[in-house]
């Protein structure tokens, strides 16, 4: 397929070669869809250790510069590698990268990262063989990105057709550091060093740097892009953002529909399909039970809780109610790892509820599978949650979540309407113990005794579309709105083709009617010069103001997604 429109992404992490959260699901599916949409995505991260270690037969070596920062100049190596349609780039500099963890220390990785953001910009390009119409950053290690292509490159006439979108994933980090030292990094001119630039309480902040400098900002979800302006969510950018609010908008993460599909997933006790749900999950729960030592009993509810054990996933709402959901017959198993106080405290409340409970201290990702493929409700009580992925995976295994409403949960879980019969879950409003618990024991009455009901929400969960498809279209309208390039799957090349063979059924019978048809096809619009209709509405759309003209690629997404 031709490409018009080229993005590179810079992220600090990315699947399949390291993972730490879920911003490596999003650079690593993302860029996959964007290709099959016409888009020529690629990808650039650190060379880390253990990709090094993985990959080294087949990293392909295309050069190397130093670096400048400050008064050093250190050594970046470039290296290329092809995986599933995508180029991904990696930079080499052993003495910030070749770590057994991805990251190592906070204020040594601000260090690492400026390294790396400058040296992004630097083999961008030329060196690079590839110039992109987008910059793609993502969360505070490419923060000061768009910063420093003004301040360095496009100030001095390179890349001044590169444009930037920033895309937060957790507002929560945000890399801030000392002004004077991230200066001397980074080469900052004076006249950049602003509060209303990237400086933030007397100190420099990369992520209000690329909220300020990109020419948009998106985050995962809608409800999340929404939620980040207000003084409960904002994490002090809550301001920034109001006042660049023209730019931001929320684009919902999508799943990778590979990985996580029950009628093809090696990794669970038995496949299933929306068509024999029933009996793949009563194995996988079976299963589950006895490899756990949960008591094996078909009708208790089954919850489970896949998560980092951190106070962001709503971890005191649990331990408040734990106790009582198990008194009230649920099962409950969960898995993860994150602070201690919480590792902790699940494991006692587990030692003294053996066969109701199991704490799972570790992240196992073959048991996570069949975590979800043999679980009845799955739990995710988030006091924010920016998308999340677990309740989109839960569903296309037959996992009824129950969510608080927030961020991409409410964006993505529509609670169940007894009075309609509408919906995929259950979730409640408030950051209240009491509250989860309510409707946690609302789902499992359900689950109990109206099969019927409980039924009609795993089919529609099973059914529902959460792969990149949609994400990625909207993503590639945004591309083609900033940089006004339309987008070439938007041209109807194929409309000309259909109408000419109504018009032409004579040349049906001729032995040259392939070649004929595409002749035709061309000339179509020519020998169309009578039908004025057409006509009269090309010259309107030139003549069209500016902004009109700009938000036509994102009709024409629309229009592609609807005819998709």
């Amino acid at each position: 397929m031709e490409k018009n429109i080229k993005v590179l992404f810079a992220s600090s992490e990315c699947s399949p070669f390291v993972k730490v959260g879920g911003l490596a699901d999003v650079v690593g599916s993302l860029p996959v869809e964007l290709n099959k949409q016409g888009v020529d995505a690629r990808v650039i991260i650190p060379l880390y250790k253990k990709i090094k270690v993985k990959y080294s037969d087949k990293l392909h070596f295309l050069g190397w510069k130093m670096v400048h920062m400050g008064w050093r100049s250190l050594y970046a190596g470039l290296f290329e590698l092809e995986v599933n349609g995508v180029v991904f780039y990696f930079i080499d500099n052993e003495y910030y990268f070749n770590f057994d963890q991805i990251y190592v220390d906070y204020v040594f990785d601000i260090e690492r990262y400026c390294f790396y953001q400058r040296a992004v910009l630097d083999f961008m390009g030329d060196f690079m063989n590839f110039e992109p119409n987008v910059l793609h950053c993502n969360d505070w290690q490419t923060g000061m990105m768009p910063m420093l292509l003004d301040c360095h490159f496009k100030k001095n006439g390179y890349h001044t057709n590169v444009q930037t979108v920033y895309t937060i994933h957790n507002l929560k980090y945000q890399g801030v550091h000392s002004i004077d030292v991230v200066r001397e990094m980074l080469d900052l001119p004076d006249d950049y060093l602003r509060e209303d630039f990237c400086i933030k309480d007397k100190a420099i902040n990369f992520m209000k740097a690329g909220i300020v400098f990109s020419n948009s900002v998106t985050t995962v979800s809608p409800t999340y892009a929404y939620e980040i302006m207000t003084d409960y969510y904002g994490e002090g950018l809550n301001y920034t953002l109001q006042k660049y609010a023209y730019k931001v908008s929320g684009i919902i993460n999508g799943m990778n529909d590979l990985e996580y599909d029950p009628s093809k997933d090696e990794k669970i006790p038995m496949k299933y399909s929306v068509k024999n749900y029933k009996e793949g999950k009563a194995a996988c729960k079976k299963s589950l039970q006895e490899q756990l030592s949960l008591e094996v009993n078909p009708r208790a509810p089954l919850c489970a809780m896949i998560s980092r054990l951190v106070d962001q996933k709503g971890l005191d709402l649990l331990l408040y109610v734990l106790e009582e959901m198990l008194y009230d017959g649920m099962q409950v198993v969960i898995l993860g790892t994150g602070d201690p106080y919480y590792e902790r405290a699940l494991v006692d409340i587990a030692n003294r509820n053996q066969g109701k409970m199991c704490a799972c201290i570790d992240f196992d990702s073959g048991l996570a599978h069949t975590i979800y493929a043999a679980s009845d409700i799955f739990l995710m009580p988030s006091i924010f949650e920016p998308c999340g992925l677990s309740q989109l995976c839960s569903m296309a295994y037959g996992s009824v979540p129950v969510v608080r409403e927030t961020g991409g949960l409410k964006d993505t879980v529509t609670p169940y309407n007894e009075y309609t019969g509408e919906g995929n879950g259950f979730s409640f409003a408030n950051i209240n113990a009491h509250e989860f618990l309510f409707v946690t024991k609302y789902a499992a009455d359900i689950y109990r005794h109206k099969p019927e009901v409980w039924d009609k929400l795993i089919e529609t969960g099973m059914k529902g579309d959460y792969s990149w498809k949609k994400s990625a279209g909207e993503y590639a309208g945004l591309y083609s709105l900033i940089t006004g390039i339309p987008r070439i799957e938007e041209k109807p090349a194929e409309a000309p083709v259909k109408e000419e063979k109504k018009e032409a059924p004579e040349k049906k019978a001729e032995a040259k009617k392939p070649v004929e048809k595409k002749a035709a096809a061309k000339k179509a619009p020519a020998k169309k010069a009578p039908a004025k209709k057409t006509e009269a509405k090309k010259p309107a759309a030139k003549k069209a103001p500016a902004k009109a003209e700009e938000k036509k690629p994102e009709a024409k997404a629309d229009d592609k997604e609807k005819k998709a």
